[in-house]
């Protein structure tokens, strides 16, 4: 077994993978039916939903078992998906970006929640997580053309970026846009939210330990044998797809890379990839790569994102202030890791 199979595989939030009939190369989980001792097997399975792939590997008694609460979780996720999807024109988030400047909109108390937690993030970090950045992300085009918006777009738009004008209302079950043409994006934040949604499901389905991986967002639970934490291999920015840059070793943790490497181009020598500052409409080149851990995946989701976006200077004070368990990768290749996230980080270089 290559050494790369004893890890799960950490790649960035968002990277779509199309195939799912060969080895998931943009989350890899060490597959198994591979025992833990005293504990029952691992057990694994993927699908694709939520734009991305979902893995979900549990330590179960038996495959019948394992097999009925991963489907659980994935219908789940289905479900997650058909309330926070803004693509989806029938999803809550669609109906709520079309009536934007108009009517409140009752939503469930799931999109309410994450609502109410993304404005609060919005507000620790100062608006560099900003789920009102739909506008702006929609004149962005990775993808197929691979073109920067005119600045004529991007000064027509950044007006209605501010969660601030998200108004919710608990007790009735509403949300209102204040303005007209805004647009909520969750994809910054709704995996990590699912993930942490996901565990609790299969904590109540009497599963002690797993993995729930959607996409880079990945929270874990127990431990994946007796006393042994479960693996989250860090990939090397700049390497190939299966190259890690280092190991952690975490229980009953969230963790979360946002990284420029999947989804950008190359312009003028220029990089511009698919995390924007809220407050500008363009990407910030000073890393590579930012993962956080911590207890709550919406936690890692969105603060991956607000730190990358935030920039060095700004970002590691954010993280000093606020106590964050961080391992950044700047733009010129060097590493910085926090002191309070040294003791579960083994440096991981493949031959």
């Amino acid at each position: 077994m290559s050494d790369i199979l004893k890890y799960i595989v950490f790649m960035p939030k968002r990277y779509v993978v199309l195939a799912l009939s060969i080895v998931i190369t943009a989350l890899m989980v060490f597959v198994g039916w591979m025992s833990a001792a005293g504990k029952g097997d691992i057990y694994r399975k993927s699908t694709f939903v939520m734009d991305t792939v979902a893995t979900i590997t549990v330590v179960a008694d038996s495959e019948g078992q394992a097999e009925g609460v991963i489907d659980a979780s994935f219908k789940a996720l289905g479900e997650m998906e058909q309330m926070f999807s803004m693509f989806k024109v029938d999803s809550e988030i669609g109906v709520l970006n079309e009536n934007a400047g108009g009517n409140s909109v009752r939503v469930s108390r799931d999109t309410l929640e994450l609502l109410k937690e993304s404005v609060e993030i919005g507000r620790l970090t100062g608006g560099a997580f900003d789920v009102t950045v739909g506008p702006i992300t929609r004149l962005w085009d990775f993808t197929e053309k691979k073109k920067k918006p005119s600045k004529e777009k991007m000064a027509e738009y950044l007006p209605l970026v501010d969660y601030r004008n998200i108004v919710l209302d608990e007790v009735a079950g509403t949300v209102l846009l204040k303005k007209m043409g805004m647009v909520v994006d969750l994809g910054g934040v709704a995996k990590g939210y699912a993930a942490d949604k996901v565990v609790e499901i299969l904590k109540k389905q009497g599963i002690k330990a797993g993995v729930v991986a959607i996409a880079g967002d990945i929270k874990v639970f127990g431990f994946k044998d007796i006393n042994q934490p479960w693996k989250i291999g860090i990939r090397a920015p700049r390497g190939e797809s299966d190259e890690i840059i280092g190991v952690l070793n975490l229980v009953d943790q969230a963790v979360s890379t946002s990284g420029d490497y999947e989804r950008f181009f190359i312009e003028n020598g220029e990089r511009f990839h698919h995390l924007i500052n809220p407050a500008t409409g363009y990407p910030v080149n000073d890393f590579q790569s930012v993962t956080i851990v911590n207890e709550k995946g919406i936690n890692t989701d969105a603060l991956s994102t607000a730190v990358f976006v935030m920039g060095k200077k700004r970002g590691l004070q954010f993280i000093k202030d606020v106590g964050l368990r961080a391992f950044i990768v700047f733009n010129d290749g060097n590493t910085y890791i926090t002191d309070n996230l040294k003791q579960y980080f083994e440096p991981k270089r493949n031959n």
